[in-house]
């Protein structure tokens, strides 16, 4: 059985949005108070960072890190959540 037709646009729109509000358009520390939260602890931001003080030449800090581990993090519930889509019977839905 097909995905519904909703789901993709769904992730797209949840991914696009969280880049949009992470630190991709601006560093966090200039955002408004409101938002600077959420910039701040979201796995994209650290990846951001990362990239740019890689290839800015600044100091990246503790950003790889919490990159790598958000970036495992994600792996890893995505091959879970894969592998209980997996093994359930198609025949039960």
């Amino acid at each position: 059985m097909p995905a519904p037709t909703y789901i993709v646009p769904g992730i797209l729109m949840v991914t696009i949005g969280s880049t949009v509000i992470g630190a991709a358009a601006s560093v966090s520390t200039d955002m408004a108070e409101g938002i600077r939260p959420i910039a701040e602890y979201q796995p994209f931001t650290p990846v951001i960072e990362t990239l740019r003080g890689l290839l800015l030449g600044t100091e990246i800090g503790h950003n790889g890190w919490l990159a790598v581990g958000w970036s495992l993090a994600l792996a890893v519930l995505g091959y879970l959540w894969s592998k209980s889509l997996f093994r359930r019977d198609p025949a039960a839905r």
